[in-house]
This record gives C-alpha cells, sequence and structure tokens, in this order.
C-alpha cells in the first residue's frame, strides 16, 4: 500500500514539473515573439510610414490608387524584407499625414509596449510631435511572420479639447435628427393635397366627350296636291264613249265608279 501512494506521488510531481517546465517554455516564447513584435514597429514600421508620407510622390500614388494591395505588399517585402497587409499599410501612412497636421512632426519616440490578443500583438508606443504628443497603435499578427495588421496615428487632447468636441458632435447629431423630423413633417403636411389632386384627375377623366353635331334638317318634301274638279262631265263623256263602242244609244246601263288619271312616260 505504501509503495502506491508514493509511486502516485512520484507521478504527481512529474507531471507538475512538466507543466510548469511547458507553461514557462510558452512564456519565453510569446515573450520572444512580442519584443520581436515591438522591433519591427519601431526600426520598420515607424521609419517607413513617416518617410513614405513626406513623400508628394507617394501620397499622390496613394490619393489616386495607383498601387494595389498586392503591389504594396511585394514592394515593402522586396525592398525591406517585413510583412505588411497592402491596405493597412496605406491606412498607416494617411493616418500619420493627418496627425502630423495636429500634432507637428515627430521628434521622439518614448515609451514601447505590446499585448496580446489571441492571435494578435497589440504596440502602443507613445511618440512627441512639435505641436502635440501622440501614440501610435500597431497591430501585428502573433506567429513568425508578424505581419501588420493595423496602423493609426492617434492624437491626444486635452480634456477640454475632447469636451468640446463632444459637444460638437452632440450638437451636430441633434441638429441632423431634427432637420430629418422636419422634412418628414413637411412631407407629411403635403398629404392633405393629395385627396384634391386625385379629385382633379378624376374630373377630368369623367368629362363627357364633345356632343356630335346635329344632323342638318332634311330639305321639305314637296307635296303637290291635285287639284279637285268636278268629274260630272267627264263621267258622262266618258260613259257616252262606252255605249258608242258598244252600240248602244243610251249610256242608262252604264256606272263609272272611278277615274284614275294614266302615267305618262
Amino acid at each position: 500500500m505504501k509503495k502506491t501512494v508514493s509511486l502516485v506521488c512520484v507521478l504527481a510531481c512529474v507531471f507538475a514539473f512538466t507543466a510548469c517546465g511547458s507553461s514557462d517554455t510558452v512564456n519565453e516564447y510569446q515573450l520572444s515573439k512580442q519584443e520581436n513584435a515591438e522591433a519591427v514597429a519601431t526600426d520598420y514600421i515607424i521609419p517607413l510610414i513617416t518617410a513614405f508620407a513626406a513623400q508628394d510622390e507617394v501620397m499622390s500614388v496613394i490619393d489616386a490608387d495607383g498601387y494595389t494591395d498586392e503591389e504594396w505588399e511585394s514592394n515593402i517585402y522586396n525592398s525591406f524584407g517585413i510583412y505588411v497587409d497592402g491596405e493597412a499599410f496605406v491606412s498607416g501612412i494617411t493616418s500619420y499625414a493627418d496627425g502630423v497636421e495636429e500634432m507637428g512632426l515627430i521628434t521622439s519616440i518614448g515609451e514601447v509596449t505590446s499585448t496580446v490578443d489571441d492571435d494578435q500583438i497589440i504596440i502602443y508606443v507613445d511618440v512627441t510631435g512639435t505641436e502635440r504628443t501622440g501614440q501610435f497603435e500597431i497591430i501585428l499578427s502573433n506567429d513568425y511572420f508578424a505581419e501588420l495588421e493595423s496602423c493609426s496615428l492617434n492624437v491626444d487632447y486635452t480634456m477640454g479639447e475632447k469636451m468640446s468636441k463632444a459637444a460638437m458632435n452632440t450638437v451636430l447629431g441633434i441638429g441632423m435628427v431634427f432637420l430629418v423630423l422636419v422634412i418628414i413633417m413637411a412631407i407629411i403636411s403635403l398629404f392633405k393635397y393629395i385627396p384634391i389632386i386625385q379629385e382633379k384627375f378624376t374630373r377630368k377623366s369623367e368629362t363627357p366627350a364633345a356632343a356630335a353635331p346635329a344632323p342638318a334638317p332634311a330639305a321639305p318634301v314637296e307635296v303637290y296636291e291635285e287639284e279637285e274638279t268636278d268629274d260630272t262631265e267627264l263621267v258622262a263623256v266618258i260613259a257616252a264613249a262606252v255605249a258608242a263602242f258598244e252600240g248602244q244609244t243610251s249610256a242608262d246601263g252604264f256606272v263609272v265608279r272611278s277615274i284614275r288619271r294614266a302615267k305618262r312616260y
């Protein structure tokens, strides 16, 4: 029983020492990567960015998007042997150019610190300019390549300046909100004219077409009335003619019932 307990204790000690040795090894490797990242940031990234930002030709190329991200990456690696993300490198140059306008040219580099965030190493470099102080924030990949992933120059402002900017941003934000509300109210106020416009269009669509001109009155038909005449003599003459045609001396046996005018062609 004692031998078993002793064996367990020995194994526990061995595992404990192994774990401690492994942790120390990992920490030392991580510290070496951070030291290398800090050296890359101060010895390469910052000098390159400040040098490129001072050249008008480089800024013209950046403004015109003359190089692709891949071209930036290839040129920097071939010329200086460091890995950079093309977009991050260009962003660092423009950020520095904007910061210099407020803090002036960098005269000295101060304290350098770094932290690890999973697969990234974040490096903070204090810098002093002719007008203000600032701080570079440089992010490199947490691996052997130490590739630049982000870079920006943050200018230090006094508390009064920060409050003034915050107040200005607040006023601008509230002003934009009220402006949008006024525009919405103006649009809503125009809704009352919509029924009037619809009614006008409806009336136009319901207006009857122009009435067709009335047909010209037909020409009056002339009615010829035959003059009434006394047919007594004519009947006697016809009866006498018929009697003579029949060889009779008297026309008493003949009766003329109607007389029609013969058509003349």
